[in-house]
């Protein structure tokens, strides 16, 4: 059953008391949230696709009007949230106990305010498309009683560091420093072979990206004129087995970024079944058991309290890239 953020003023429901409309006043410290995330947190354990849905049918209202998904709301906003049909705990199960255990070994980093995992290859950051649970759903698991939020998203394939907030107040104000001037405020390095030599020194990509569907509701980008400004910085670190073992920075952190900007310079990321080479792919796979994209969120740098907490976290490198490389050889 949907039950109210305990943060939130009581809702007054209407109709029966089971499970009637209720109207929920947007506490002060929601202010900024985007409407979807405010609906996922009041209704506990409904699907994405669930929320967005009734927003798009006008079933829910913010101070009597229809509103978009991503609208943001301010403190004391009244938003009706209409009867939603959720299994009840426990039907729609819970994390496995290898993700659960994972996730629970994944954890590089933690603080009052915040966590950070090294998200291993395979697993979402949320839950959706067929996907029972990510990365927020199964540390919402583990950590019942401490309010959680994704700060910002990997591509499932990625591995590397993720960053989630435990208070509001740090979810706020690293969503203002990833808004401001290209994200400067946080600073994002990866690791990732490319196919083929790349030349020395830094190579930078200014290439505008466009997010398409395919058939089936498939994202895919492309460079495109149209798209949003996005700039990444490659440099290779050695070279591996005819291949460039490379650090990327990006200054955007548009979808796919680096995996299209790879594949527009002429060097895809290796294993990278959408946008890379099949052949390499193949080879790889079969000469040093390459199964997946070799691509790894290793560090993010910030600051906090406008600059007087800074916080460098990082990720290994995952295991099983490790002993890619190492097969590689020179």
């Amino acid at each position: 059953m949907a039950h109210s953020d305990s943060r939130s003023t009581p809702a007054r429901a209407q109709g029966d008391a089971g499970g009637g409309v209720r109207l929920v006043r947007v506490p002060d410290d929601r202010a900024g949230q985007r409407l979807d995330n405010f609906l996922l947190g009041q209704l506990k354990g409904a699907p994405r696709s669930l929320v967005y849905k009734i927003v798009r049918s006008g079933q829910v209202r913010v101070n009597g009007g229809r509103a978009k998904a991503e609208t943001r709301l301010e403190g004391g906003d009244e938003v009706r949230i209409p009867p939603v049909r959720l299994t009840q705990p426990g039907d729609a199960g819970t994390p496995g106990k290898g993700l659960l255990d994972a996730m629970a070994a994944s954890i590089v980093f933690e603080d009052a305010r915040l966590l950070a995992i090294s998200k291993p290859s395979g697993v979402a950051s949320h839950g959706g498309s067929g996907i029972s649970f990510g990365v927020i759903e199964t540390l919402r698991a583990l950590r019942p009683q401490q309010s959680l939020e994704l700060v910002h998203r990997l591509d499932r394939d990625t591995s590397g560091l993720m960053v989630v907030a435990k208070k509001r107040s740090a979810l706020t104000e690293l969503q203002a420093l990833m808004r401001e001037d290209h994200g400067a405020g946080l600073r994002k390095r990866y690791l990732a072979l490319l196919s083929g030599r790349m030349p020395d020194g830094v190579m930078s990509v200014d290439a505008p990206l466009h997010v398409g569907l395919r058939q089936g509701g498939e994202r895919h980008v492309q460079v495109n004129d149209a798209g949003k400004v996005s700039l990444s910085h490659f440099r290779v670190l050695e070279r591996r087995g005819g291949h460039s073992y490379c650090e990327v920075r990006i200054e955007t952190g548009r979808t796919h970024q680096i995996r299209v900007h790879a594949q527009h310079i002429g060097h895809p990321v290796a294993g990278d079944d959408k946008y890379g080479d099949p052949d390499v792919n193949r080879r790889l796979r079969e000469q040093v058991g390459l199964k997946r994209l070799f691509l790894h969120a290793a560090s993010l740098e910030f600051a906090l309290d406008d600059g007087r907490t800074p916080y460098v976290l990082n990720a290994p490198l995952a295991p099983e890239l490790v002993a890619v490389l190492d097969r590689l050889g020179g």
